[in-house]
């Protein structure tokens, strides 16, 4: 009702940290569906990523300079009794070249100076720390051969923001990383009192950086911000940047929703957290943003799954008559303010397909909201981003691809779906090929038997280069467990499908799944070694398993025969569940050597090794290495799969 007689400013944030090569898609696609309302509204609409602002705020010049005076400070008080960690030693040592080189460095990771690569290959302009010990000219040389110069220098300049992201993280704020920020102060905080000692205890760095940012992003206050946290890792930014908000603006309303809040947050008991936001809303957030900019103008509009205080107390209020937007309503996602020439590229590993996450500037796009499949045990399908499926059609799509093209003159798209649905990418390829519009696309999958090889090509001819899909324990035991509806010779004779077609494959793997054996984990273990050896999956990574509240699992344990422990007084965040597996396997022990392996195995080395191997533990000496290989073998089984398990399914 106060913004009735004005215009109404709307400012939607992305907080820190978040991927560096392409905007999170949220403040996009909410901003597109806004725009449909904002004559209505009387609306003015502005989006930002102070992700992005703030990584290019530290890794630059007058920053790192500060940086080194501070951790020169630091070593002076601490004397000789406290060992300084090579990285910041490094540093140190170099803490000249790298003010001088780091925005040279990022401007080229923002392909913005691309001559520079010569210099950088040349392996002298660039301090080079500790992440670069691995680092071999063979390897080099074989990966980008001797005219793959801007790609050898994008991976090196890699290497060296690694190596300050590692000085401001063991040096200044053990709480940040490149693409997270404070995560674990967000990971099932079942009580927000951690993360509120940490906003209004004493601040590094860091955070005085994000502070100012965040200042000068409101120096024009806006009337509403909303605030997105996706990930347990933007959540700490998130608050920190609504502390400075409501302390410099504080007549402006703050609301906070994403996918972070939709996951964590419905059991929301704790009043402190509206200290910092005014509102939190929950799942897709147009319905709640809409009903909640129509009231702040005066309108008589139901709140919708949304979290106030009214006194001492958290209400959640919810017109259950009120529905969602359709997809086909959700009008064009737009990234209009946002500064794309700015998006760093980084290539840490030489993986060629590993790389998708980092590298490159993607539009972001779906084919359906939610999963079409959604029967996996472990997943959080009870949940409205999983659960409500919603496919919009082809002319949609297609008219979404030729904005953002226009937009942003960027022709490579990033499938966002859950899963896309196979007759959804048919549709698009066939679209794209008749419509003859060139496009460089990839996204995440389900490994089912619809994927043929003639579907396959389809798809490589319309611009597709990669998929992800999840093949989580390789063991068609668990598989069925798990409800993923795909068994592992189906999934070799789908990826292999791709890989002929020149399709790029990652796998998303787990491990630690209820009763999995060491045995089991082994076994899926040589599979996957053979999925990598018979060329049909050329990057992996794996994951933890976690008994997650909104799971099948963590509804009904007892099907999957494990036992739930009693949880704390939930205040704040309620996600993972702690558990007890009858099995009593070591998945920590385990965990290492399967990382271990997959790292060996994305770069084309150890495919012939002893899986043992890969799970022997440091030894000192000649003795102390049979010792090691005395308790691998006892700790660690022999697989019982065939060797040639993978070739007979593919033959």
């Amino acid at each position: 009702m106060r913004y009735a007689a004005r215009a109404m400013r709307l400012l939607l944030v992305t907080p820190p940290m978040i991927q560096l090569n392409t905007p999170y898609p949220a403040t996009a696609y909410l901003m597109g569906f806004l725009r449909q309302h904002a004559a209505d509204l009387g609306l003015e609409l502005t989006q930002a990523d102070a992700s992005i602002t703030l990584f290019l705020r530290l890794f630059s010049a007058p920053l790192v300079a500060q940086m080194a005076e501070e951790l020169r400070r630091r070593v002076r008080v601490a004397g000789k009794r406290a060992p300084v960690p090579p990285s910041i030693a490094h540093f140190l040592e170099h803490a000249g070249r790298y003010v001088d080189t780091v925005e040279p460095a990022v401007r080229f990771l923002q392909h913005r100076d691309p001559s520079l690569a010569f210099r950088i290959v040349g392996r002298t302009f660039l301090p080079e720390g500790p992440r670069f010990e691995q680092t071999h000219e063979e390897a080099l040389l074989s990966t980008f051969g001797t005219l793959g110069t801007t790609e050898q220098a994008r991976h090196l300049a890699s290497l060296y923001i690694d190596d300050l992201a590692d000085v401001w993280r063991i040096g200044i704020d053990p709480r940040f990383e490149l693409a997270r920020y404070a995560e674990q102060l967000a990971a099932s905080a079942h009580s927000f009192g951690p993360l509120h000692e940490a906003l209004t205890g004493d601040p590094t760095l860091v955070d005085t950086t994000l502070d100012a940012l965040t200042r000068e992003l409101i120096a024009q206050p806006p009337d509403v911000i909303a605030v997105t946290a996706p990930f347990p890792g933007n959540v700490y930014g998130a608050f920190r940047m609504a502390r400075t908000f409501r302390a410099a603006a504080p007549d402006t309303t703050l609301i906070l929703g994403g996918g972070w809040v939709n996951t964590e947050l419905r059991s929301l008991r704790d009043p402190r957290v509206f200290d910092y936001f005014d509102y939190i809303t929950l799942d897709d957030g147009e319905r709640p943003l809409l009903n909640l900019l129509l009231r702040l103008r005066g309108r008589p509009a139901p709140l919708v799954r949304t979290f106030v205080r009214q006194g001492t107390q958290v209400v959640f209020e919810n017109d259950a008559t009120q529905h969602d937007i359709a997809q086909r309503d959700t009008g064009i996602p737009t990234y209009d303010g946002l500064p794309l020439d700015r998006y760093v590229s980084v290539m840490e590993m030489l993986n060629p397909m590993h790389r998708f996450w980092s590298d490159g500037r993607w539009n972001k796009i779906t084919l359906a909201h939610g999963c079409y499949w959604k029967k996996c045990s472990f997943c959080d399908v009870s949940l409205d981003y999983i659960g409500r499926y919603d496919r919009p059609g082809e002319d949609l799509v297609m008219q979404r691809i030729r904005a953002l093209i226009a937009e942003t003159g960027e022709t490579g798209f990033h499938l966002v779906d859950e899963a896309a649905p196979p007759a959804g990418m048919r549709a698009l390829a066939t679209r794209l090929i008749e419509e003859k519009l060139s496009i460089t696309w990839w996204g995440n999958i389900r490994f089912e038997k619809t994927f043929t090889p003639d579907l396959c090509r389809l798809l490589a001819e319309s611009g597709c280069v990669a998929v992800s899909g999840g093949l989580e324990v390789a063991s068609d035991r668990l598989l069925k467990l798990m409800q993923k509806g795909v068994t592992v010779e189906q999934v070799a004779r789908v990826t292999r499908a791709f890989t002929d077609a020149g399709i790029m494959v990652h796998a998303y793997l787990m491990y630690g799944f209820p009763t999995e054996t060491a045995q089991d984990t082994i076994d899926a273990l040589e599979r996957v070694r053979q999925l990598f050896a018979a060329g049909c999956i050329q990057s992996a990574y794996w994951h933890r398993f976690a008994a997650t509240a909104h799971s099948p699992i963590g509804l009904q344990p007892e099907k999957y025969g494990i036992t739930l422990r009693a949880p704390p007084d939930i205040t704040f965040a309620h996600n993972d569940i702690p558990f007890d597996d009858p099995m009593g396997t070591d998945h920590d022990f385990l965990g290492q050597g399967l990382r271990k392996a997959l790292y060996n195995y994305m770069h084309g080395v150890g495919l012939d090794a002893d899986l043992r191997e890969w799970f022997e533990p440091p030894a000192a000496g000649r003795g102390g290495r049979q010792r090691a290989r005395s308790s691998r073998s006892r700790s660690v089984p022999v697989t019982t799969v065939p060797s040639d398990l993978i070739e007979s399914f593919l033959d």
